[in-house]
């Protein structure tokens, strides 16, 4: 069975389970906010983020949890704030379940960071 190529952050967060979509739509309008210059765009399955032709966060819907995704320097940064906030974090990203999101401060945080790790 081929996979539906989804065309736009709209159409994944519908897709999502019910329960998810709230947090999806919450972490999206985060991210737009904390990268105001770059372009929604949708690789490898997952809605996301792209500055300069690189992605710089992107966050996906699992059976139980929710994915979030930077670029790696991002996440190796803020690897003690993420532990503070009892999340485990993976070399680029964070997963979590709906019912206990990451908060604002450290998606804004963690976006800020990815996007300084672009080149000019």
């Amino acid at each position: 069975m081929a996979m539906v190529t989804i065309p736009d952050h709209d159409s994944y967060i519908a897709a999502a389970p019910e329960a998810f979509r709230p947090v999806l739509h919450h972490l999206r309008d985060l991210l737009r906010e904390a990268l105001p210059d770059a372009e929604e765009m949708v690789a490898y399955g997952m809605p996301g983020f792209r500055l300069r032709g690189t992605v710089v966060a992107s966050y996906a819907a699992f059976s139980k949890q929710i994915g979030l995704y930077f670029l790696a320097p991002a996440i190796s940064d803020h690897a003690e704030a993420i532990a503070e906030a009892g999340r485990k974090a993976s070399k680029t990203g964070i997963t979590f379940p709906p019912h206990k999101p990451v908060s604002d401060q450290l998606v804004t945080r963690l976006a800020n960071a990815s996007s300084k790790h672009v080149d000019d």
